[in-house]
C-alpha cells in the first residue's frame, strides 16, 4: 500500500515507524510487540484506576481501493492527514503523559533517525507546558526496555544536529535513562518509573 505525507510526498517507513514481531522472549515466551505490550500495560492501568492512558490514532485519507473480490477490499493508496506526533498520552494523578515508543534490531546503540523533526517539536512543546514526556526504547534482539525523558532526547538531538554521534549508546541510555524490567501484570510498568523521578508516591 502506498502512504504519502500530507504535503504529498511518499512515506518510507524509518526504524519502528512500522513495529514488527519481536522473537519470542523469555520472559512471557509470547513474541508480542512493544506496542502490544504497551497496550496491554495500558489496558492494566486503566482497569486498576491507575492511569488513563491510550494510543493515538493517526488519521489517514485513503484515496485509492481495489476490490478483487466483492467481499474484500484492498487499500492500495492514502495520505497522512497530518503529520504524526507521538504514540500515547493521556493523563496521570492531574498530569499531563505524552510519550514515543521506539524499536531498534540494533544491540549496542539507538539509531536517532527513528525520530522525525516534527516529533522532537511536539515534544519539547509538551516539556514547555510542564507534562511528562518521554520515550519508550527497546532492543528486540536483547529484550532491554529503556525509559528516557525527553529533556535527555533533546540533548542527544541537539548532538547529533551539531554534527556529532548520530545515535544513543546503550551505555549512555542506562546513564541517562531508566531499566525497565519486563513483567506480567503490567508488562512495562513505566509508571514506576514516573513516580520515581516526580515523587508521585
Amino acid at each position: 500500500m502506498k502512504i504519502h505525507y500530507p504535503n504529498g510526498k511518499k512515506y518510507t517507513p524509518v526504524g519502528n515507524d512500522i513495529i514488527k514481531p519481536q522473537k519470542k522472549n523469555s520472559y512471557s515466551n509470547r513474541g508480542m510487540t512493544l506496542e502490544d505490550d504497551l497496550n496491554e500495560t495500558n489496558k492494566y492501568y486503566l482497569e486498576f484506576g491507575k492511569a488513563v492512558i491510550h494510543k493515538k490514532p493517526t488519521p489517514v485519507q485513503i484515496v485509492q481501493v481495489d476490490y478483487p473480490k466483492r467481499s474484500a477490499a484492498v487499500i492500495k493508496e492514502a495520505y497522512f492527514k497530518q503529520a504524526s506526533t507521538t504514540d500515547y498520552n493521556g493523563v496521570y494523578k492531574g498530569k499531563y503523559i505524552d510519550f514515543e515508543a521506539k524499536e531498534t534490531k540494533h544491540t549496542t546503540s539507538f539509531p536517532l533517525n527513528n525520530f522525525h523533526e516534527h516529533q522532537i517539536k511536539h515534544m519539547r512543546m509538551v516539556c514547555e507546558q510542564q507534562g511528562i514526556c518521554f520515550v519508550i526504547i527497546s532492543f528486540s534482539e536483547t529484550n532491554e526496555i529503556f525509559y528516557l525523558a525527553a529533556e535527555k532526547l533533546f540533548m542527544f538531538w541537539e548532538r547529533m544536529i551539531n554534527g556529532g554521534r548520530k545515535s544513543i549508546t546503550k551505555q549512555e541510555l542506562a546513564i541517562n535513562g531508566h531499566s525497565i524490567s519486563l513483567g506480567y501484570h503490567p508488562r512495562i510498568d513505566y509508571i514506576k518509573v514516573i513516580d520515581m523521578i516526580y515523587k508521585f508516591n
